[in-house]
C-alpha cells in the first residue's frame, strides 16, 4: 500500500495508539477503549460517523479483494490495488482528521480494529507472495547465468581450489 507512513502515524495519533514498525510498515496498534454509546440520544447518528464509518468499510472491502486474490492464485493488478487503497486511505484520513466528536463511538473503534487485523493478514500474505516472487526471481536469474556461460572460467576456477 502506498499510503505515506505520517498519514498512518498521524491517524495513530490521534488515537493515541503507539506504532510498531516492521520492515518501514506503520499500523496503529491500540485503540482506545470507549463505551458503548454508538448511538446519539435522539438514534441518529452524525453524518461523521456515518461517512468515516462508510469510508474504514470501503477501505476494508479493497484489503479483502485484494487478500482474496493473493489466497486463490487469481491475476492481480497490483497498480490498480495500490492505487485503490492508497485513495481510501487518503479518504479514511482525512475523515479522521475532520471529525468532530467520535470519542464515544464504540462501533468506530470496533472497526479500525477490525480494519487493523485485516491490514495485518493483508500485510503477511503480500509478503509472503513477495518473498515468492524474489525466490523465482533467484532461480531464473541463476539459470539465465548458467546458460550464457560456455563454462571457461568456471572450470579454471574449479580446478585451481
Amino acid at each position: 500500500m502506498q499510503a505515506s507512513d505520517g498519514a498512518v502515524a498521524m491517524v495513530a495519533e490521534q488515537f493515541g495508539a503507539e506504532t510498531e514498525g516492521r520492515e518501514g510498515t506503520t499500523l496503529p496498534v491500540l485503540v482506545p477503549d470507549v463505551s458503548r454509546e454508538t448511538v446519539e440520544a435522539d438514534g441518529v447518528r452524525s453524518d461523521e460517523v456515518r461517512g468515516l464509518l462508510a469510508s474504514i468499510q470501503r477501505l476494508e472491502a479493497v484489503i479483502e479483494e485484494e487478500t482474496s486474490a493473493l489466497e486463490t492464485g487469481k491475476k492481480i493488478d497490483f497498480d490498480d490495488f495500490s492505487a485503490r487503497k492508497s485513495r481510501s486511505m487518503l479518504e479514511f484520513v482525512r475523515l479522521m482528521r475532520a471529525r468532530v466528536y467520535l470519542g464515544s463511538e464504540a462501533e468506530i473503534a470496533e472497526e479500525i480494529r477490525q480494519l487493523r487485523d485485516k491490514l495485518e493478514r493483508n500485510r503477511a500474505i503480500l509478503e509472503r507472495h513477495y518473498d515468492a516472487v524474489r525466490e523465482v526471481a533467484t532461480i531464473i536469474v541463476r539459470a539465465i547465468r548458467e546458460a550464457e556461460s560456455d563454462g571457461t572460467y568456471a572450470r579454471r576456477a574449479q580446478d585451481s581450489k
